[in-house]
């Protein structure tokens, strides 16, 4: 889990190059005119375009991690029509033919998106498989149709080359990853996705149309989102007509140090969306805030809930940790709700996998807890009480 803290608290770090001009070419060698090029509508996430350039789909990357000066361009061209085509591939950081029949992905939160495309069974590798959730990809794993790669950061090259995957997608937090520079020598391509740079909910879960194309499943990823986004927006609707607005505390100390989300945040969005009054929604920034224990005391001591206090799932945990989280009135009131109680068999957290896929299940979730009078019989996915 300490990965998982990293990279929720991590430090954002920059450097920049200047995005390539992508062309394609027909037989005949006569690029795709400029204005017959058409863009895909990318309506939330920041991070990435899709473009139509005749034969070719190109898709850039411009946040594959935070603050990344580097745009990646891809190319994407169906297997039917590769011996017709002619690629100036010097132009693109990969050509990828599509449909993709074998992949590896890196990050929990690629698996919903192939899941909900139903190209589950292009799978065929993962780092840390243990930390999969999902029913399907568990199954797969189970039958040994997915290899197990070790961990992100040391990936087995070696197993990983003899699978012969189609496509690596990868992801890395500072564009600092030998590995991926090894798996590319092999001829293999990888592609960086930076779906977890995002800081809108719907912003994340829109990368689904990063994914579509891949697997020529534009149409249906467009359709997935939005069914999520109308989802999501109708609970934002729904939450306004609250009779009250509670103050809500976030995150716990790690070490000596309390993080909370800063007030642009991910999580700082659902609460607002959730029509929650966060204690630190004026705060600047879109990662977390390092406090001390003190501040987060003397401001919300009295704060009506405590959302998402990291890796604790009991209130006697919170105390045998740290006796001083026994004065927040929330702690009093049993008003402590985590995500760690949802896990898949092998101890996965279900949160970190699927809920920047669907939002709006986190703010059904949410709603719920501060609002229960809105969504009475609606049960939580990914938000449970503590245990006692």
């Amino acid at each position: 889990m300490k990965k998982i803290v990293f990279l929720l608290i991590i430090a954002f770090i920059s450097c920049k190059k200047e995005p390539k001009k992508a062309t394609s070419e027909t037989p005949n060698n006569i690029p795709v005119k400029k204005e017959d090029a058409v863009d895909i509508p990318i309506e939330y996430a920041k991070g990435f375009s899709i473009q139509k350039q005749g034969n070719l789909t190109i898709i850039k990357v411009n946040a594959p991690w935070p603050n990344a000066r580097k745009t990646y361009t891809y190319a994407l061209i169906d297997k039917k029509k590769m011996e017709t085509i002619r690629i100036n591939s010097s132009l693109y950081d990969a050509v990828i033919p599509t449909p993709v029949n074998r992949l590896v992905a890196t990050s929990t939160t690629h698996i919903p998106a192939i899941e909900a495309l139903g190209v589950e069974n292009t799978l065929i590798g993962f780092p840390g498989t243990n930390y999969v959730s999902s029913k399907k990809v568990r199954k797969k794993i189970d039958e040994g149709k997915v290899t197990n790669l070790g961990l992100n950061e040391s990936i087995n090259t070696e197993v990983l080359v003899n699978l012969q995957p189609e496509l690596i997608m990868g992801f890395t937090v500072e564009g600092q990853n030998k590995t991926y520079s090894t798996i590319e020598n092999a001829g293999i391509p990888v592609v960086y996705n930076g779906d977890w740079v995002e800081e809108t909910p719907l912003g994340k879960a829109e990368w689904i149309k990063f994914f579509g194309p891949f697997f020529q499943k534009g149409r249906e990823a467009d359709s997935i989102f939005n069914s999520i986004a109308k989802s999501y927006q109708e609970a934002k609707t729904l939450a306004t007509t609250a009779k009250n607005k509670p103050t809500v505390l976030s995150g716990s100390m790690f070490k000596d140090i309390w993080y909370v989300p800063a007030g642009k945040s991910w999580v700082a969005h659902f609460l607002e969306d959730a029509n929650a009054n966060y204690l630190w929604k004026d705060s600047f920034g879109t990662g977390s805030l390092s406090l001390n224990f003190e501040t987060v005391l003397e401001k919300a001591k009295n704060a009506d809930f405590w959302i998402g206090p990291g890796q604790f799932v009991s209130y006697n945990q919170l105390k045998e940790t740290n006796k001083h989280y026994t004065q927040f009135k929330a702690y009093k009131d049993k008003k402590v709700y985590t995500y760690s109680l949802a896990t898949g068999v092998t101890g996965g957290l279900l949160y970190y996998e699927l809920a920047p896929n669907r939002p709006d299940i986190v703010l059904k979730d949410i709603i719920h807890i501060l609002h229960p009078e809105i969504l009475p019989d609606y049960k939580t996915v990914f938000f449970k009480q503590l245990q006692p």
